[in-house]
């Protein structure tokens, strides 16, 4: 089994999933990590040389490769979900959770983290809060649609979010023990 997390960047995926994967004694896997290690690249770079095209390949046959395992927590990219094959896959490996907060809660923590910049392209030519808010406003029903819970990080400290993830998942029936 695996439980994967979606949401938009900076929703709290590869925090939540972190100690989710601890507390559970589970594996975790950031997605947007293994795929620039396997492409010996950021996410910038490829979208710069490659094109997004490319980039969304890229994503599919990792995390292909990735539902595969058992008992691990999936970090899943913010547009892993845009291909509907792959939320098959989710949906298909475990209990998909999105993760999910404001649009200027999500440009706030992205604004925030150094990295972002580096390994991160803009998405559409706005850029800043208003791509956020875009981006979020197309993506939501997708999200909802491939999820099986859904845990606002809004106002919450993240022990408080994984304690609670964990308390939903080791309540649904197909969960292992």
């Amino acid at each position: 089994m695996v439980v994967t997390l979606i949401g938009y960047r900076g929703c709290g995926k590869s925090s939540v999933g972190r100690l989710l994967a601890q507390q559970l004694s589970w594996s975790f896997c950031d997605a947007d990590v293994e795929l620039e290690t396997r492409a010996g690249k950021s996410i910038r770079e490829i979208f710069a040389t490659d094109g997004e095209d490319a980039f969304r390949d890229l994503e599919e046959e990792t995390l292909a490769d990735l539902v595969r395992r058992d008992r691990l927590v999936l970090a899943a990219g913010g547009g892993a979900v845009l291909r509907e094959t792959t939320r098959t896959r989710f949906q298909d490996a475990g209990p998909v959770v999105w993760l999910t907060a404001p649009a200027e809660t999500l440009y706030a923590r992205i604004h925030a983290d150094d990295t972002t910049g580096e390994r991160r392209p803009d998405l559409t030519d706005r850029g800043g809060l208003e791509e956020v808010q875009t981006l979020l406003t197309q993506r939501e029903p997708i999200y909802r649609e491939a999820a099986d819970l859904i845990l606002e990080t809004q106002g919450q400290e993240l022990p408080e979010i994984v304690n609670e993830l964990s308390r939903r998942l080791r309540g649904r029936e197909d969960f292992p023990s």
